[in-house]
């Protein structure tokens, strides 16, 4: 099945948004990297301890157009590209590994001599389904080990793909930080020349500074994708910590919602091995390697209850 067969449109528009703005993230990046005169090489002794030139910005600020002439690279300019481009391969990476690996029922075979506990019907597939396996009406099928439907990217969450969700949004979390520290010496020089109503508003709303004609289209630009950065880390640094305590707890979001805890914890390191494969501590690295999932998505095992010592009459 092609990747385009798999979505719908409205499934599709949002994650055309999501590569979009981290496109535009990325090439904001680019700019303040190349336009910042303090990641530029250092002329004087005394700057060469740190690499950075002494400088401050231009005149036009963060606005201005390219590198000061005569600046070269150097050693901290490529450092940030480098990392920048490492950061923006492993989510692309991730992301097209994440929408290859089906996590669905489609193509499983679901042995009729495995049916058990926890299995149940769905009517819509017209099949039996494992525990923890549950329909997803924008999917349109069941998903082996659902944790939910992720409409950034415009797929289901599974056993097969959960890996590189995770490794996806901990490399997006990497690159908003970086873009907010990169960022955030660009803030100070506005706070530096004085806080005035017209930089909180372009800050705060630059759509309304744009349609009021009150900033030009360069500066709105930078200070929507700059708010995005911030937004953006806020909203990721919440979802992957809630993602990442229930990797340790080995839980799902829908388990989670449903009150059922402590079911599949089979202590941390058995939790991650079973999502991230056996080679989990080298899958946030990179997407290309190899990490076999110990299970199958269809059967899974259960924390033994503690035995109860019976009661002493005596």
């Amino acid at each position: 099945m092609g990747v385009l067969e798999q979505f719908e449109l409205a499934l599709c528009i949002p994650l055309c948004m999501t590569c979009i703005m981290t496109l535009s993230v990325s090439l904001e990046m680019v700019y303040v990297i190349l336009s910042d005169p303090r990641l530029a090489p250092a002329p004087r002794v005394a700057s060469r301890s740190l690499g950075l030139a002494t400088e401050p910005w231009g005149p036009l600020g963060p606005l201005a157009v390219g590198p000061a002439p005569g600046h070269a690279l150097g050693a901290w300019r490529i450092l940030h590209l480098v990392f920048l481009a490492y950061i923006l391969g492993n989510i692309i990476g991730n992301l097209c590994l994440f929408i290859r690996r089906n996590p669905s029922i489609r193509g499983v075979f679901l042995s009729g001599q495995a049916l058990g506990q926890g299995w149940r019907y769905c009517y819509v597939c017209e099949s039996h389904v494992p525990q923890r396996c549950s329909h997803c009406d924008d999917c349109k099928v069941c998903v082996l080990r659902r944790d939910h439907h992720c409409v950034f990217f415009g797929q289901c969450v599974g056993h097969a793909n959960y890996r590189y969700f995770l490794c996806c949004i901990t490399h997006l979390w990497l690159g908003l930080l970086h873009a907010i520290i990169l960022n955030t010496e660009i803030f100070m020089e506005f706070l530096q020349e004085g806080i005035s109503l017209h930089s909180l508003f372009l800050l705060i709303m630059p759509w309304a500074m744009l349609i009021t004609r009150q900033v030009s289209l360069s500066a709105f630009w930078f200070a929507f994708v700059a708010d995005t950065c911030v937004v953006g880390f806020l909203f990721v640094s919440a979802f992957l910590l809630f993602h990442l305590q229930l990797l340790w707890r080995g839980q799902t979001t829908w388990e989670w919602s449903a009150g059922r805890h402590g079911l599949y914890h089979l202590g941390w390191r058995r939790n991650v091995m079973e999502l991230m494969g056996q080679r989990w501590y080298l899958t946030w690295f990179c997407p290309l390697i190899p990490s076999s999932l110990p299970g199958d998505g269809v059967t899974f095992e259960i924390r033994p209850l503690p035995a109860h010592k019976p009661t002493s009459l005596f």
